[in-house]
């Protein structure tokens, strides 16, 4: 995406505004959100260069483009003639009155029955199956067709719409207790009625000559979505996108069925390209946690574009924090705050971010948490910035008590049911937490939190295997986190598979040193310098050596458990400096034990000298002191022995 001129912004503005206008008509208020904060984001000087000349042609809308919403002759008459209905059923949209707002337009047509599963209009159903709808729909298929026929395209998705709406919200209330029995099991009864409305809709189209308009496409995709046929929604989402690309509610939609960043790329060349598919790919490469430089380009060259948005703005301390670049993350969010403090969108990535940094940041967190309650304390960000706060005050009971606030508000905001999960981990309730991971797995396949959490739980339960199959979900979706890789390589030592143990704690390494800044290399342990010249986790070296001594290669765990001793502090630093800034970890817990094992290594090889000069760290070191001081005696009775052995042979 090269530099706009004057002309093509001043059009993109337009575009923006006419989505704007148009998913408000509709009653998708989030998409019109995001195009009217976009719209706004502009540039000062692009503003004031339209307002310098009440002349200029760039003060004059530009007409209608190919990305605008499409009127024909017949959509324009319907809506002309519906207008008075219209109004009504948004009046009755605008109150959450869903039902009311779906019977202006289309009275006892909508079926109520569970989901069995949709398919696309086929060339059969034009004939004998033309319109057939499910059971218990209460119109012939001929009477539903034709008042579908009659309706303009705004007016039956802002009914159908509503119907999904009023289903989404009986789910919620059937649904009863949060990790009840009930829960989790109840479907939107609305869904067949409007698939099958939208079939004879889409069979009809052929034959009436409209002009598809793309929301009809949306609607039926989310329909598809629903009854977990991916594919053809997939298919209808993308007819949609090129069809009003401005949707960012279809973008989001699409976005949530690729699960791969191979399947990213596979659908790309379907997409259209323009500025719209430019942001989702940002948008999409962030959710699946894909951070390279091409994305990260991408994205700077949106901010050039778009730099008061505070949604790229959000998308860059996203792609910071997958990269653990915490502190660059926490500055990033930090502004958005400052230029918005009411703000509450992707607020519960901020408080993420600032858990994970630790203690330090409480003061921040709490204001944080303050602040969203003042603004708003009835969304789910709020109680899950809230809970965060009460988890790192060590008060879980507290948080769980938000994160079930948060999901009673909307349950299927993904990072409640992870931190939930959490939760539940740290009060030692297994059955809650498993349940909470499985939900978010359900909310969205691609949180690797989740799977990581299943895993652990299972791991608390002592079934290996289990754990083993979640923590390999988790590593698919993180493949260079190494924290993933050291649970697969302890799951694998679990189960006595030694060698696949040994292959996942080195990928470790290698994730490492890819957040590090180092190089690829090959795993054997003389190669290890070649990582570079960051410091290697000792934990994942140690427990590298301990599973060769298993193998019974003490040479090769000898190697580790140097590779250990060496991480205490790195050769390449300026003496100057003071000391937490030379690099290395320091004497850890792991260091000394890697220590001692050296010690007793050398003494059993009667290289006495390297044995008491490790024996004597250890002493130094305050730790493992009592077994130092033993191997002192050992090595000074074996040295006298041997003395005396000497001069008796003379």
């Amino acid at each position: 995406m090269g530099s706009l001129s004057p002309a093509q912004i001043a059009q993109l503005k337009a575009q923006l505004q006419d989505a704007v206008v148009c998913c408000t008509e509709r009653g998708l208020y989030q998409a019109s959100k995001w195009a009217a904060e976009l719209l706004n984001s502009f540039p000062e000087s692009d503003h004031d260069d339209s307002l310098t000349d009440v002349d200029s042609p760039m003060s004059e809308a530009p007409p209608h483009t190919p990305n605008a919403v499409p009127k024909d002759a017949t959509e324009a008459r319907l809506e002309a003639r519906e207008t008075h209905k219209y109004l009504l059923a948004k009046t009755f949209f605008d109150c959450r009155e869903y039902d009311r707002c779906a019977a202006v337009f289309l009275p006892n047509i909508a079926p109520k029955g569970p989901l069995q599963g949709s398919s696309p209009p086929s060339a059969k159903s034009k004939g004998k199956g033309k319109g057939k709808a499910a059971e218990g729909t209460p119109l012939k298929p001929s009477a539903s067709l034709r008042a579908v026929q009659e309706l303009s395209q705004r007016s039956l998705f802002l009914a159908l719409y509503a119907k999904y709406l009023a289903g989404e919200r009986r789910v919620n209330e059937d649904s009863e207790l949060l990790l009840g029995p009930k829960d989790g099991g109840v479907v939107n009864k609305e869904l067949q009625g409007i698939s099958a409305i939208l079939e004879e809709w889409f069979s009809s189209v052929p034959e009436s000559g409209r002009q598809p308009q793309g929301w009809l496409e949306y609607l039926y995709g989310i329909v598809l979505a629903k009854g977990k046929n991916e594919k053809l929604a997939q298919d209808y989402f993308i007819r949609s996108v090129h069809l009003c690309a401005y949707n960012w509610s279809a973008w989001q939609e699409l976005g949530s069925l690729i699960g791969t960043v191979d399947e990213l790329h596979e659908i790309a060349p379907r997409l259209p390209q323009n500025l719209m598919s430019f942001i989702f790919n940002i948008n999409a490469s962030q959710e699946l946690y894909h951070v390279d430089e091409q994305v990260e380009e991408n994205l700077l060259r949106a901010l050039e574009l778009f730099p008061k948005s505070s949604f790229l703005a959000s998308q860059r301390a996203l792609l910071l924090y997958h990269a653990k670049d915490y502190d660059s993350a926490e500055k990033v969010f930090s502004d958005i705050l400052v230029a918005d403090p009411h703000r509450l969108d992707h607020l519960d990535s901020y408080s993420n971010i600032l858990y994970v940094m630790g203690v330090d940041h409480s003061p921040k967190l709490a204001f944080l948490a303050q602040l969203a309650i003042n603004t708003d304390k009835f969304r789910p960000e709020t109680c899950v910035v809230v809970g965060n706060y009460y988890s790192m005050k060590s008060e879980h009971e507290k948080a769980v008590m938000y994160f079930r606030r948060a999901l009673v508000l909307d349950r299927s905001f993904l990072s409640a049911w992870t931190l939930m999960g959490h939760e539940f981990v740290e009060m030692k309730n297994t059955n809650a937490a498993i349940e909470s991971y499985r939900r978010a797995v359900d909310v969205n396949r691609k949180d690797y939190r989740a799977w990581y959490g299943l895993g652990i739980t299972y791991e608390l339960l002592e079934m290996h295997s289990y754990a083993l199959f979640y923590h390999q979900r988790a590593t698919a979706l993180r493949p260079f986190d190494p924290k993933m890789w050291m649970a697969v390589g302890q799951c694998f030592s679990k189960v006595g598979k030694i060698t696949n143990s040994i292959r996942a704690y080195k990928r470790a390494l290698h994730a490492g040193c890819y957040y590090d800044g180092g190089t690829g290399l090959s795993f054997g342990s003389q190669d290890m310098s070649a990582l570079g010249g960051g410091v290697l986790d000792p934990e994942v070296l140690y427990q590298l050596a301990l599973l060769y001594e298993r193998l019974h290669d003490l040479h090769e765990c000898s190697h580790y458990m140097e590779l250990v001793l060496a991480q205490e502090e790195t050769p390449e630093y300026d003496e100057a400096e003071p000391e937490d800034r030379r690099g290395g970890v320091g004497v850890t817990a792991t260091t000394t034990k890697a220590r001692l094992w050296l010690a007793r290594w050398e003494f059993m090889r009667a290289r006495y000298e390297r044995a008491m000069e490790l024996a004597n760290e250890l002493c130094q070191d305050g730790q493992e002191v009592e077994d130092a001081k033993a191997l002192i005696r050992d090595i000074r009775a074996r040295t006298e022995r041997g003395k005396h052995d000497e001069m008796e042979s003379e």
